[in-house]
């Protein structure tokens, strides 16, 4: 089942900006992941390539939600969100809460391969295949703004959250980092990345293979 898609790179910018041929999404602090929806199972795949092996319950639930989708693939975060629905991604690395997927491009539906369409049109196909999910909702769209990226990147700051993502709407999916059109901007104050790198660093260190600090910890290696 593993995809031989990549993941759009998101490469960094530092400051947030307002254009109408932009679209503005929350940056959902948690692990970056491919749904792939094949023959009725459901597999998170890592931006490394990897299957993710701690989430086999969420696995089951998108299987669930979405019972008829076949050969589709999603790209998205898997996060674990508090009683306000702020991402909490110590709850998610320790797994401390019931995480679920935030589902942001569409790149595959029912076969057809739609990474050369436009970003507003895979997320419109997105929005239309999720649209009848029910609670407890283990699968869900993250929403955007066109045009007006300086108030939402405000508002976020003031939220305390991690930081926003802009996206060029018109341009395709792409793999290669040089041909990118998403950006992350991040609150510099945000208060969950205090001791994060200390974190990594301390069980870097004490881990019999080093490494496990990075996305993949929830991976399982793949057999050689």
């Amino acid at each position: 089942m593993l995809p031989s898609i990549q993941p759009m790179p998101l490469l960094k910018r530092r400051f947030a900006f307002d254009d109408p041929n932009w679209i503005f999404e929350l940056k959902y602090d948690g692990f970056r992941a491919l749904v792939v929806l094949k023959n009725g199972k459901a597999q998170l795949i890592s931006r490394n390539g990897n299957p993710f092996a701690s989430f086999t319950d969420l696995c089951g639930q998108i299987e669930a939600t979405l019972p008829k989708a076949d050969e589709t693939i999603l790209d998205g975060e898997i996060v674990c969100t508090d009683a306000e629905g702020k991402p909490r991604f110590n709850d998610l690395l320790f797994h401390r809460g019931a995480p679920c997927f935030f589902a942001f491009d569409l790149l595959k539906r029912d076969g057809k391969d739609i990474r050369l369409q436009s970003l507003s049109e895979r997320k419109h196909e997105l929005r239309w295949l999720l649209a009848k999910i029910s609670p407890p909702f283990p699968l869900r769209y993250a929403d955007h703004l066109e045009g007006k990226g300086t108030a939402l990147f405000e508002r976020v700051c003031e939220l305390d959250l991690e930081g926003i993502v802009t996206k060029q709407k018109h341009a395709p999916y792409v793999s290669d980092r040089d041909a990118s059109t998403w950006f992350k901007i991040l609150n510099p104050a945000y208060s969950q990345r205090k001791g994060r790198e200390e974190l990594f660093e301390r069980d870097r260190h004490s881990e019999p293979v080093p490494g496990w600090h990075s996305c993949d910890l929830a991976c399982a290696n793949l057999p050689a």
